[in-house]
């Protein structure tokens, strides 16, 4: 029997966050192990009037590629792949992982190769879903390998998954309404703002905001949502940060993340697990060293680290930047093949000044919005 909730969560995706249209032409993807969501999705997407193309994948099939795959089998790309990112109106994804641990003893360097060789995909989506041409969204499907990860019974997971998507039962759709609004008035108060500095624990951190927007995280692109976020100027960043949780990346957790910035760049990396990895990630291209991301988590109903980045970048309470691509709708010229997002804690201690205000304390917003 078909958790009710599924049908909830598929009816939000397809008619609140991408807002399907008649005519649309939809593309679903995701795991198998996502079958019930895949098919509601799917569902949904034909009652709308959409044209959906389900592209459900294996689990294990990117091990298979790495362990068996030239350096000419990494870096190719499928034309249809292309062709659709650069024609389909609607990219609805939907993860669901058999272990997320499969790809940890892959060679960082074959990693790289694989992301250098989807640069031009990564730009394609960038500049699509920036004109608004590409509307999209993604979201999980809670599985075992995930619950594990979180540290929580598959149960308990759903139930933290469903109420992270669902706050509202009765009206999921009005929540996100209301959440959005609510939202609105912190990007209204950040318009215009020049500098930010953040201090944490090992952080004292300096960038700059000028010419750029804050974008309001309401449910359109991710499901769950819960952020405020723009494209830092890309030589502005100044100083050290130290990433209180794992950074996770290609299912590689790294831990104890240090970095230094000069003139918007990484100078210096460390980590206490894991540092190969970091290192050679962030030497993938020549805008892997340089912050595409600036974010303020703001999901009350996010609180603990779950391993998963979907719902760990918007614990409230937290900031969180990407290495990397930045969105161009933020301003952000930054280019790469990587989005790494790092998340820190700010619930002790930590602060985020705005033009020599103070906006954030100890995990809350002390300006009453």
């Amino acid at each position: 029997m078909t958790d009710p909730r599924v049908e909830k969560l598929a009816d939000v995706l397809v008619n609140y966050s991408v807002a399907v249209r008649p005519g649309d032409k939809v593309l679903v993807q995701g795991s198998t192990l996502a079958e019930p969501l895949l098919k509601a999705v799917y569902a949904k997407v034909l009652q709308a009037g959409g044209h959906p193309l389900l592209l459900a994948f294996l689990p294990g099939t990117d091990e298979l590629l790495f362990r068996y795959g030239s350096d000419e089998q990494l870096q190719y790309v499928p034309e249809p792949l292309k062709l659709i990112l650069e024609t389909y109106d609607v990219r609805i994804t939907i993860m669901g992982a058999e272990n997320t641990k499969a790809l940890s003893n892959v060679d960082p360097a074959r990693m790289v190769l694989r992301d250098q060789a989807h640069t031009e995909l990564m730009k394609i989506f960038m500049r699509r879903s920036a004109s608004g041409e590409l509307r999209w969204t993604g979201t999980l499907f809670p599985t075992n390998a995930y619950a594990q990860d979180a540290e929580m019974s598959l149960s308990e997971y759903e139930d933290f998954v469903y109420g992270a998507c669902l706050p509202d039962m009765d009206d999921p759709v009005g929540y996100w309404q209301r959440f959005s609004a609510q939202q609105q008035k912190i990007v209204d108060w950040l318009k215009g703002k020049e500098r930010v500095h953040v201090i944490g624990p090992e952080t004292d951190l300096h960038l700059s905001i000028a010419g750029r927007v804050f974008i309001n995280c309401d449910g359109h692109e991710n499901m769950p949502d819960g952020e405020v976020f723009t494209g830092p100027v890309e030589d502005s960043v100044e100083g050290h940060v130290y990433f209180s949780y794992p950074a996770i990346y290609r299912g590689r957790e790294v831990m104890g993340v240090r970095l230094w910035f000069e003139n918007g760049r990484v100078v210096k990396a460390h980590a206490e697990k894991n540092e190969d990895f970091l290192l050679k990630t962030l030497d993938t291209d020549e805008g892997s060293r340089r912050v595409g991301e600036f974010a303020i988590g703001t999901n009350a109903g996010i609180t603990r680290f779950t391993r998963q980045i979907l719902f760990d970048e918007k614990i409230s309470g937290s900031f969180h930047m990407a290495l990397g691509a930045g969105y161009p709708e933020t301003g952000s010229k930054n280019e790469s093949a990587i989005h790494w997002d790092m998340i820190c804690d700010l619930r002790d201690g930590g602060e985020i000044w705005v033009d020599e205000e103070l906006l954030y304390k100890d995990g809350r917003f002390v300006i009453e919005f």
